[in-house]
């Protein structure tokens, strides 16, 4: 890896943390368009590569945190996780199947999606 995308890698890997035990979001929303546009990578390239990012317990600490404050859900968290393993075998499989195209304009419409929902119908 050439030095210059070392430190990119290296940025993004700090932004991605701080945002993640912060607000709660980096793999997706953070990592993923980062690599995308900072460094080329295809839609399935920077997906797998946060995946394998997230493999290493990445979010150990600040969940440790939150759970200090009693702020986490350990029922919740265990049966998502297990889901989130089974879902992500075969929502994986079925990525590597179709352009990187089509994948990346389904990830930017999600986001945006998301963020509306959030905006402006979110009660709370």
């Amino acid at each position: 890896m050439e030095l210059q995308s070392a430190v990119i890698v290296t940025l993004i890997g700090t932004v991605a943390g701080l945002l993640s035990g912060l607000l709660g979001l980096g793999g997706a929303i953070i990592i993923i368009p980062s690599l995308v546009i900072l460094l080329g990578y295809s839609q399935q390239m920077a997906q797998g590569t946060a995946l394998m990012m997230m493999v290493l317990p990445v979010g150990a600490l600040a969940a440790f945190q939150y759970y200090q404050k009693g702020l986490v859900d350990i029922k919740a968290a265990i049966i998502m996780a297990a889901f989130f393993f089974i879902g992500g075998y075969f929502g994986a499989k079925f990525t590597t199947q179709i352009s990187a195209d089509v994948l990346k304009k389904a990830f930017a419409l999600m986001l945006v999606v998301i963020a509306v929902k959030m905006w402006f119908f979110d009660k709370q």
